[in-house]
């Protein structure tokens, strides 16, 4: 069977041997990537229905070891923001994203490796939510096992095996709901990406910023939209061609927010001054434009959630601090689709605790019928409620991955 990078579970696997084999398949592994060939191994895997991959030279090397940040002697009641804190995630969803708007001819692949950094206590259940958050976002990862993990595993420690099977179950609740995923964000805030970490860092914190942004190439700039492209985001970028930076200002010109960072045109007519921006009025719309290059990309992202204002936002949460949601358009007319990806170590079935309450969540759009899919769990129909230009639903406990088809 031919390798399919978006939808087959890939994994790392060093020193391999044939009696880790059932190991692998109890983790619904489809192929392995080695270090260096072993045909007793690589026999023993084809007998099993496992492939040998070798890794794509367009995978990215890039990504942070998902979770919560920790430091120092946290414990998981700081991942439990209070009123004036909250968690730091790191995340790396952005990153399919990325690779999806610059390089749309080619699978999203993450290929970061886990332990390489010896100070990083990697726990054993975070593996499943690198694979969680990016088939979310439409890509995949190529698991990387950290040393420790790998020991435990092999050495029969029932946290580890317990993790190992929360993994083999979530791995195949995914191939088999392929079709949930990999779906276009909502348009009302478009952000224009390019090579080079400034755009990669905006696109970074909206999507931490819970704003659920479109990312589309600096080269490929879409026709104006108004009224679906509510804020175009073009801040950070290279100096743009004359040609580009005209398709840009167009959206202005009908009627959206263009948000920049370069010399504001002296023809146009200033609304507004702010202390770190200047609002002018362009055709039909507004420029929103900052006198320096962007030095804050969180407070930025929250900026453009101001601007279109939370009523117009694609998606807002409640009661999930350490939760990354995903608005997208669904398979069929009619159907949206909202994915939650909870970062918090309190979340999950290898012998730990979930989610324990509610989570209240809106999205645009007016729908009708709510259906909330988990790994592990059969599907429960929710309540929607209609709140002015969106649909609110309260979802309960949850696991790693929440998924709520709208239609």
């Amino acid at each position: 069977m031919p390798l399919d990078w978006t939808r087959h579970i890939v994994v790392r696997w060093p020193d391999p041997d044939p009696a880790h084999i059932p190991l692998l398949r109890q983790a619904s592994i489809d192929a392995v990537v080695l270090d260096a060939p072993n045909p007793a191994f690589e026999t023993a895997c084809q007998a099993a229905g496992i492939s040998i991959a070798t890794q794509p030279k367009y995978v990215s090397k890039r990504g942070l070891w998902p979770g919560v940040q920790r430091s120092g002697n946290r414990s998981n009641a700081d991942e439990v923001a209070s009123a004036s804190r909250e968690p730091w995630l790191d995340a790396n969803g952005y990153l399919v994203a990325l690779e999806r708007a610059l390089h749309p001819e080619r699978p999203a692949v993450l290929g970061y490796l886990a332990g390489e950094n010896p100070e990083q206590m990697v726990p054993f259940e975070s593996l499943e939510l690198a694979l969680v958050e990016a088939r979310t976002a439409g890509g995949n990862y190529i698991l990387s096992i950290d040393p420790r993990y790998r020991r435990a595993l092999l050495s029969g420690d029932a946290k580890a095996l317990a993790a190992w099977k929360s993994l083999g179950g979530a791995a195949a609740w995914l191939k088999q709901n392929h079709d949930l995923f990999g779906q276009a964000a909502p348009p009302a805030i478009s952000a224009l990406v390019e090579a080079g970490m400034p755009t990669s860092e905006i696109a970074n914190l909206l999507y931490r910023r819970n704003a659920s942004p479109r990312l589309v190439s600096a080269s490929n700039v879409p026709p104006p939209a108004p009224g679906r492209i509510l804020a175009l985001v073009a801040a950070s970028l290279k100096p743009p061609a004359a040609e580009v930076r005209a398709r840009i200002l167009r959206h202005a010109e009908a009627g959206s927010f263009v948000v920049l960072d370069s010399t504001p045109d002296p023809s146009w007519k200033l609304l507004k001054k702010a202390s770190d921006r200047n609002f002018y009025s362009l055709g039909k719309g507004q420029v929103v434009a900052y006198h320096k290059r962007i030095a804050d990309p969180s407070e930025f992202a929250l900026d453009i959630i101001d601007l279109i204002t939370h009523r117009r936002r694609p998606v807002r949460l409640w009661n999930a601090l350490a939760v990354i949601p995903l608005f997208t358009a669904g398979r069929r007319p009619g159907e949206a689709i909202l994915h939650l990806v909870n970062y918090s170590s309190t979340g999950g079935s290898a012998g730990r605790s979930p989610m324990n309450q509610e989570t209240q969540a809106r999205v645009q759009g007016h729908y009708a019928k709510a259906a909330l899919l988990r790994p592990g769990q059969p599907p429960v129909t929710l309540a929607v409620a209609k709140r002015g230009s969106t649909s609110e639903v309260f979802i309960p406990a949850m696991d790693r991955l929440a998924t709520v088809v709208f239609t």
